[in-house]
């Protein structure tokens, strides 16, 4: 006797057996058996998004907190590209957090990577006005890298115009004028150079002779300053006398010796410096009369006398 199969009992372990592994795959993607819960938000970026697909990682600060749900152009603006985000519950998503764009390693893969934000900003919350909060985008670096290297080309690109408009042939004929004059003037230089040599020689002696005539002039001119100190002297003791002459017969007395013991020998001795200096100003004025130049050069070199070594 043959053991017959039911149709009716193989079709509902089959169904059973299905239904079991529905569940279990279901049970495994919601995260073995606990069920994650969502916010929905979106971004909008001014940059390609190349790259980047649906169902890549959404991190905060490195760490996935959800995916991308959506990626399609901004019906508003062709320039732009909105993305939609699921993003779990409980993630401290700020109202200053911003979103852009980054790439993995050197395997290049795109994903979406939120900033922290500031610590007293308050969390960014779907609401009843805002079911699907904006969150604000910021250019990736490789757009920032392409941005300033676009204005250094375009700084470049200016500078080579500037520079085409400076050398033109106007000016590049003036250059070469310019250099060929210099190149002539340093020719002329070189051939002049003994006699620049020999005047600035010239110009050395000259001041050397200045410096001697200088210090000729210094003891002159301190006889001068002290003669005018002994007048004054002389002036102050001659009025000191008259002052003290109309007091008494014995003040006048004194007065009178101590003009004979002091002030006729002080004025013996200003009038023999006043003789040695009038005769000292004038052989200065017949020598300079004779040869002005002895001023800057110095008188006449005496000539050496038996057993004297002459004077330089």
């Amino acid at each position: 006797m043959e053991d017959k199969l039911n149709p009716a009992i193989v079709g509902a372990f089959v169904l059973v057996l299905g239904a079991a592994l529905i569940a279990g795959v279901l049970w495994l993607a919601a995260g073995m058996g606990g069920q994650k819960s969502y916010f929905s938000y979106r971004s909008v970026l001014a940059e390609s998004v190349a790259g980047l697909n649906v169902d890549a990682p959404v991190k905060y600060l490195g760490v996935d907190v959800g995916k991308v749900r959506s990626i399609a152009i901004d019906p508003q603006n062709s320039r732009q590209v909105m993305l939609g985000f699921l993003i779990e519950r409980g993630t401290p998503v700020k109202q200053d957090s911003e979103a852009v764009l980054k790439a993995q390693g050197l395997t290049g893969i795109v994903y979406v990577e939120l900033s922290g934000g500031s610590p007293g900003s308050p969390a960014l919350l779907p609401t009843r006005e805002e079911p699907v909060p904006l969150i604000p985008s910021k250019p990736s670096l490789s757009t920032r890298l392409e941005n300033v290297l676009g204005t250094v080309l375009a700084g470049l690109d200016q500078m080579s115009g500037n520079l085409s408009a400076v050398f033109d042939a106007d000016n590049r004929l003036a250059l070469k004028t310019i250099l060929s004059d210099t190149a002539s003037l340093t020719t002329v230089l070189a051939q002049q150079k003994e006699a620049i040599r020999a005047g600035v020689a010239d110009a050395a002696r000259t001041a050397h002779l200045t410096a001697q005539a200088s210090a000729q002039l210094d003891p002159l001119l301190k006889r001068i300053t002290a003669a005018s100190v002994a007048l004054e002297n002389t002036a102050q003791t001659v009025d000191q006398v008259g002052k003290q002459w109309g007091t008494t017969a014995d003040a006048a007395t004194g007065g009178l010796q101590q003009i004979r013991s002091e002030t006729l020998p002080e004025l013996s001795r200003l009038v023999a410096e006043l003789n040695q200096l009038s005769s000292s100003l004038r052989q200065l004025t017949e020598q300079t009369k004779r040869t002005p130049s002895s001023l800057l050069l110095g008188g006449p070199t005496r000539p050496a006398g038996p057993g004297e070594s002459p004077q330089p």
